[in-house]
């Protein structure tokens, strides 16, 4: 049987009768013999691969299941621990499955082996982004004003998505604070906790969010990591953005969380140009950034209004200590003429990455 059969599910074998039971000894005599004829192939096939040059035998094990390589395969013989431990043979199985370019060299990565495993889970944590299951998956949902409504793209007053043919729905605001959450359990999604402590890989989140051209809107974000207690370890927060009315239909901006890195016990932003209408945002040289190395607390501009053109903010939660374990994610908006209504800010597509 294969390896996804019940064992308890298998009923126990019929009594043979007398004139079956010499045949079945002859077989069950045959069964003895076998153990010894596997056992001397065994030898022979270990023999076989022990032989092997390290390219050819580093071949056959980039083959088989990641898992089983962690698993049964180091455990072998000291030559195929060290093997399944260095970088060679994760590099070969990266680029075998299309995770790093033919050609690329061994120290590119200090650790071949998790870079591996972080692409191989590489996905948006985040479920139901774009509102395709109503308000499924949020969590603490404020429904503000009329409260939350899910739209079709572009809505009224609205542009398309261009970034994403995938993208068909948007979360719509009202005229009070509409706000909803989710909280992803890195360990549930397959991060251990070495990992997180020790490698602690790059956290990056990302919104988009739009105003209609016939009214102004608020927009805020807010991402926390959190302990097992759930503990804050590291905080951002934009601040109240606020979107002007848009007769030019200027589209949607994405708020991209990559850049934070810890830089003398503090966190720090890094700025860039950014291109006229799409872009990383949120955009503008006013406002305020402040970062608390201890809590990893940040503020973001505050009541910052976008224009058209300007630097762009990007930012990535890097360094930050170990203990993390959660990630809460929460938006929200509403717009800023006090109307009936849906004329608040507009989010979709938000996602949150734990990147290799």
């Amino acid at each position: 049987m294969d390896g996804d059969g019940d064992p308890e599910s298998v009923g126990q074998p019929e009594e043979a009768s007398p004139e079956e039971q010499p045949e079945e000894a002859c077989a069950e005599a045959s069964e003895e013999e076998r153990p010894e004829d596997q056992e001397e192939e065994d030898r022979e096939a270990a023999a076989y691969l022990a032989e092997l040059p390290e390219p050819l035998l580093l071949r056959v094990l980039a083959e088989l299941p990641a898992a089983e390589l962690v698993r049964a395969c180091r455990l072998v013989c000291l030559r195929w621990k060290e093997l399944v431990d260095g970088a060679p043979l994760w590099l070969l199985k990266c680029q075998q499955e299309g995770l790093a370019p033919e050609g690329g060299a061994e120290d590119e990565r200090d650790h071949w082996q998790q870079f591996y495993f972080l692409s191989k889970r590489r996905r948006n944590l985040l479920r139901n982004p774009c509102g395709e299951e109503d308000l499924e998956g949020w969590s603490d949902v404020e429904h503000g004003g009329d409260g939350w409504r899910v739209e079709e793209l572009p809505g009224d007053c609205g542009v398309e998505f261009t970034h994403d043919d995938g993208v068909k729905k948007f979360f719509a605001s009202s005229f009070e604070w509409c706000r909803k959450a989710q909280v992803i359990d890195l360990q549930a999604e397959g991060y251990w906790e070495e990992l997180l402590d020790t490698t602690q890989p790059a956290i990056v989140v990302k919104d988009w969010y739009s105003g209609r051209c016939d009214a102004g809107c608020l927009y805020e974000l807010t991402v926390k990591l959190l302990s097992e207690n759930e503990d804050v370890l590291a905080e951002f927060s934009s601040g109240q953005v606020a979107v002007p009315q848009d007769s030019d239909g200027e589209g949607w901006i994405e708020v991209s969380l990559e850049g934070w890195r810890r830089r003398g016990g503090a966190w720090a932003l890094g700025v860039g140009p950014g291109p006229k209408g799409w872009g990383l945002g949120p955009r503008g040289g006013a406002g305020r950034r402040t970062g608390v190395g201890d809590q990893g607390e940040h503020s973001g501009p505050l009541g910052l209004t976008l224009p058209t053109s300007g630097p762009q903010i990007s930012h990535t939660f890097t360094d930050y200590g170990p203990g993390v374990r959660f990630v809460r994610f929460e938006h929200g908006g509403q717009d800023s003429v006090y109307w009936k209504g849906w004329f608040g800010a507009r989010v979709t597509n938000s996602s949150v990455w734990v990147e290799p």
